[in-house]
This record gives structure tokens, sequence and C-alpha cells, in this order.
């Protein structure tokens, strides 16, 4: 009996898919190493592991450690056995990832059908140095406005779209009397805390860290940025001169200040009625002009030591598309992990609007355009951010009162880092 055309059809086609599963079958020829830091993304993915065997021939293995020992022990392995095939990275060290040649440009071995053009305009941005993309985000954001809408319509303001609305409506929201602060800002030390906050001013009026090697910063932007800052803490919560995120968000969640920029992790959570008394009360905007929002990123990187081999590059940036793919972002969605949400198609997805309200979606689209690098890209950057963070609290604490010699004071140390570097 002759066998019908639509059956030979339906045998070809499974035959080219088989094929087409032995050969992805290849691409792996051991297990991927990752050494990372706890992510909640990252234990999701254990539940699908056989999805990745079956997509790559092979399985993974997760080795995590707090923030500081992954940074130790991610410089001690890169520099030397090269364990890891995959590297979890952040804003602050890619810079020195890259120009030590412990890691490889991440875009001629992540798969185009993974679409790395989906991640947010801001995560893109910080996982670029020196013109190429190193890493793929689980984790990260920029800046959003969040405000009491209740706050703002009884006291008949608008939300703020430049920086000096933003400053009148913080004076007008002030109402200690009843509990309630204008804003909250972090003054305590350090390049990821009170530098943190500061910089898109800086940015925002024209301020830059370098001209080549060239310290430019103790400039008339940086002390216009210093003295606004200054200025907004006489309207800031209790706690927070000295405070850092866990103090500015928290007066927030308590129901103790009117409007804020912050990093936008604290969206989902003043969105957790586990977590935040102002659930209902609030809404988003993109920073109020000419701020840019403080980009930052965490996500996976191939190991240049242990990928030797094109193929085995190709076996890691096939898990690192995977690990960051749609699919796996819309599991993380279903578990409301919001921190690690980073695509711009799940942003808008109709599942997250269900969870989160399409106004967060839309907020956190635009902010994603003006989200900016702030910081010095540069291995010495958390020296220098971390030196004016003790300058910058000693200003906000009124135990240091000239802004210019402060930022005098940072430019020769950082005249010193450059002169070591070249020795």
């Amino acid at each position: 009996m002759p066998i019908p055309n639509s059956c030979r059809i339906a045998g070809l086609a499974l035959m080219l898919a088989t094929l087409a599963s032995a050969a992805l079958a290849q691409v792996c020829k051991e297990d991927v190493r990752v050494l990372s830091q706890p992510r909640e993304g990252l234990t999701l993915l254990e539940k699908s592991r056989d999805e990745f065997k079956r997509l790559s021939g092979a399985s993974f293995t997760v080795d995590n450690l707090n923030e500081n020992d992954r940074r130790a022990k991610s410089r001690a392995d890169a520099s030397t056995v090269g364990k890891y095939h995959v590297y979890y990275v952040d804003e602050a060290n890619v810079a020195q990832f890259v120009q030590s040649k412990w890691i490889v440009p991440l875009t001629p071995y992540y798969p185009a059908g993974y679409d790395y053009a989906d991640f947010d305009a801001g995560r893109q941005k910080v996982a670029t140095f020196a013109g190429q993309t190193w890493f793929a985000p689980l984790t990260g954001g920029g800046d959003l406005m969040v405000y009491r809408k209740d706050l703002l319509e009884k006291a008949g303001i608008k939300p703020p779209a430049t920086l000096d609305e933003f400053v009148a409506a913080v004076k007008k929201l002030n109402d200690p009397a009843n509990g309630v602060y204008g804003v909250a800002l972090r003054g305590q030390r350090g390049s990821g805390a009170n530098v943190w906050r500061w910089m898109p001013f800086f940015r925002g009026y024209g301020g830059q860290w370098f001209d080549g090697d060239k310290p430019v910063f103790n400039s008339p932007a940086a002390v216009k940025a210093t003295q606004t800052y200054l200025d907004l803490f006489k309207y800031s919560a209790p706690g927070t001169k000295t405070g850092g995120w866990d103090e500015s968000t928290g007066a927030f969640l308590a129901g103790k200040v009117a409007i804020l920029v912050e990093s936008t992790p604290l969206a989902g959570n003043a969105l957790d009625p586990k977590m935040s008394t102002v659930v209902g009360k609030i809404a988003y905007a993109v920073p109020p002009a000419p701020l840019t929002g403080g980009g930052y990123g965490h996500g996976l990187a191939i190991g240049a030591r242990a990928n030797r081999t094109e193929e085995a590059k190709k076996c890691a940036g096939l898990f690192i598309a995977w690990a960051t793919s749609k699919e796996n972002e819309q599991r993380r969605l279903a578990e409301g992990q919001f921190g690690e949400l980073n695509r711009t198609s799940v942003l808008g997805s109709p599942e997250f609007a269900k969870r989160y309200g399409a106004d967060l979606g839309k907020a956190l689209a635009d902010t994603g355009k003006v989200t900016a690098v702030n910081f010095w890209q540069d291995p010495a950057w958390p020296d220098l951010g971390d030196r004016w963070g003790i300058i910058l609290e000693e200003l906000i604490t009124g135990s240091r009162t000239d802004i210019q010699a402060g930022l005098d004071e940072l430019d020769a140390y950082a005249k010193q880092l450059i002169a070591r570097r070249k020795k």
C-alpha cells in the first residue's frame, strides 16, 4: 500500500525535528557551572532543569554566595583557575571584569531568537561598556518618582514634571505636625547609598566625572547638585540624614512621606500589603527633569577562562539566553518576583497589568528612556564613590559646610587613584 503524501511530509518533519534536537543537544559538552548570589529567579530555574537539558544536552549547577563573597570569589576564580562558565556580575564590577579580560562580549554568543533587544532600555545601557554588551540582566532598574496621589490631590498639586516643581511640591506637602514629610532621601555614606541618590542631580545639571584621565567633577554643576540635595534634606523624613534605602523607602511605606524619587523595586514593595500601608494611594511617574534615572543592573556574563573554545562560549551564551528568556521571565512574573522582571514584553503584558497595574508598566517603560549610567564606569569607582559618600554625609549632617572644598578634596583623591594606576 503506498504511503500517503501527508504521512511522508509528517515523517519528514519529525525527522527534521529530531535532527534539529540532536544538533541542539551537541551545544553543551558539560554541565554549565554558574557562580552567583541568591536570586529567586535563579532558584526558580531549578524547576525547569530538564527543559535546559533537552535544549542543550547538558544541565547546570549554581553556586550561591552573599554579595561580598561572590565578588571576591569571582575575581579570584576569573583571574586564576576559571572553574565557572558563567559569572554573576553587577554595575559596580563589570568594568573590572572587562578590562581584566575575565569575561567575553555577550552578543556574539547570545542566540538571536532570544531577543536581547526586548530588555528594558535602561538595563541595556548598564550592561554596555566600551561600546559592547557584557551581560544579560537578571535584576536591575532605574528611578521612579513615587508619590501619594491622595496627598497631592488634597493639596491641589499636579505631579511635578520638573525639578523646580518637585522642590515646590516637597515644601508644600511637608507637614511634620501631622507626621508627613515632603520627601525621603539617603544620607548614609556610600557609593550605593547617598552618592547614588545625589548622582541624578549631578548628571542632570550637566556634571561629568572625568574628561579622559582628568577629574572634572569639582565643577559648578556638582556644587549646584550638592546644594540642591542638601536643601531638600530640610523636608526629609527623620532618620534619613544618616539612613539608606531601608530608612528612605521604609518611611514612605509607613505613610510618612508624600513624594520621593527612588529605585524601581520600591514600586513593587509599595503594592504589597505585607510591606506597605499606602496600597491604593500611590502613583508613579518618571523623575522630574532634568534628573536622570540611576541605572543599575545585575546579570549573567560569559567567563573567559572556563570557555576557551567557541563551542564552550556558545554553550554559556545559550544558558544565559535561556535563563533570561521571555518564558522564564513570565514564570518569575507568575511567582510575583517583581524585582527580577527586565523585559519590555513582560512589563507591558496583560499579566503584568493584572498583577501590578497598567500605570506602573507604563511608568517603567517611560523611565527606561531617561535611565542613565550615572557612575564612573571604572574599576576604581567604588573607591572614589565611597570617598565622596563620606564627604557628602558630613555635608548632610553639618560636620562639614564647604561644598567646594569637599569636591576639591575628592578631586585630589581622584588624581591619586589615576597616578597609582599609571605606575
